[in-house]
């Protein structure tokens, strides 16, 4: 039987279960991190060292950043479903053109374009989960689905690049990526546009009301914690593949299983947070994804892959803590889910930046090491997040 909930004005809807954000969730980013299992299949037939080959597959947290504050700025007039649909079906464009793509300028570029797709249907998306009135519930399991992504994202690309080349692997991308579309225009019918009304107030009055430190704290927490993320698990496939590891391509792809248990535990994040405390929750998870650093300068695979596992975990359930914090915590749900997405990805491209150099010329644990600060930093930064958005205005 299907459960419905009437909306002022609008037909009725169906009820949204949190398996089927996940999989919203699972469709919109799925590009985001699946290249990086192939990267060092990429750096060979581009001819380029990791780090420019790392720069250019994460490029396109400069236009998940891009697109999540234009989001921000301008999106509360964007209807959620269209723009969701159009947003996944365009993305199948520069995903398909990838497979021709000459050299890494072009590359590059593509990689922009998804990301300016990815971040617009992900702010919106998040926007409408907020509007609608879902719980930490539903914003866990729309990280959740993101989780997965990297999982089965990953362990395609490394698969059907074994098996088809890399242009075959860009073609199955493209294809979810018009599943994507598809189950948006389905799932997304009979909710509201915009929950606002009357004429949209001006970007930067927007963007003040954002200006609370608790709220301005988490956009930091976000930042870190992608930059963590990045420095982890864009250098750690170089690692696998040289000596003492050696491992193929097909077994690069089998290591990202290690995002299994952050599949399990990421849903726990918004109940964790409820009982226990926003605080409490985001130092437990990168307290977990600090503990696995050590472990990945080890030559042992065992000790390395837990190190991954605990990496993986701990900054998952701090993310899902932080995007259910600023939910909560912000007037204006729709610019601030943009804001913290621009300030999530342009630590994806600030971790990439940074850490790229430091891996080639000092190594593997001068990068770890960065990744280390930006965890230390992202929990002073909780220190911030109190309930009150009002608390500690500047």
């Amino acid at each position: 039987m299907t459960v419905t909930r009437a909306l002022p004005g609008m037909r009725s809807a169906p009820a949204l279960r949190p398996a089927i954000v996940a999989l919203m969730a699972f469709f919109t980013v799925v590009d985001l991190f699946a290249t990086q299992a192939i990267l060092p299949m990429l750096a060979a037939a581009y001819g380029v060292t990791p780090s420019a080959m790392g720069m250019a597959v994460n490029a396109c947290t400069l236009g998940m950043a891009a697109a999540g504050l234009a989001t921000a700025l301008f999106g509360d007039r964007i209807d959620r479903r269209g723009g969701v649909t159009a947003s996944l079906a365009l993305l199948a464009v520069p995903t398909f053109l990838l497979a021709l793509a000459p050299g890494l300028e072009v590359f590059t570029a593509l990689r922009v374009l998804q990301g300016l797709c990815m971040s617009t249907a992900f702010a919106l998306t998040l926007a409408w989960l907020g509007e609608r009135g879902s719980g930490g519930t539903h914003f866990a399991a729309y990280v959740t689905g993101n989780v997965a992504s990297n999982l089965v994202g990953r362990l395609a690309a490394a698969t059907v690049s074994e098996g088809f080349g890399l242009a075959g692997n860009f073609v199955l991308f493209a294809a979810l990526n018009l599943a994507g579309a598809a189950l948006a225009w389905t799932m997304m019918r009979g909710h509201p546009a915009p929950a606002s009304a009357g004429p949209a107030a001006p970007p930067w009055r927007r963007l003040g009301r954002l200006c609370t430190v608790p709220v301005l704290s988490a956009f930091g927490i976000g930042f870190c914690i992608l930059f963590a993320f990045i420095g982890v698990f864009t250098y750690v496939n170089f690692v696998l593949v040289a000596p003492p590891l050696g491992l193929g391509m097909m077994s690069v792809g089998l290591v990202y299983l290690v995002f299994l248990p952050s599949i399990v535990l990421t849903p726990l994040a918004g109940g964790f947070a409820a009982r226990r405390g926003v605080r409490p929750a985001l130092w437990t998870g990168l307290g977990v994804a600090a503990a696995g650093l050590p472990l990945l300068l080890s030559p042992d695979l065992w000790e390395v892959l837990l190190g991954m596992v605990l990496a993986g975990a701990g900054t998952f359930f701090a993310q899902a803590t932080a995007t259910g914090f600023v939910s909560r915590a912000a007037s204006d749900r729709a610019a601030a889910s943009g804001v913290y997405l621009a300030a999530y990805f342009s630590g994806g491209l600030a971790g990439s930046a940074a850490l790229g150099p430091v891996f080639d010329r000092f190594g593997w644990p001068a990068a770890v090491a960065g990744v280390g600060v930006a965890l230390a930093l992202a929990a002073v930064l909780g220190f911030n997040l109190r309930t009150s958005p009002n608390a500690g205005r500047p």
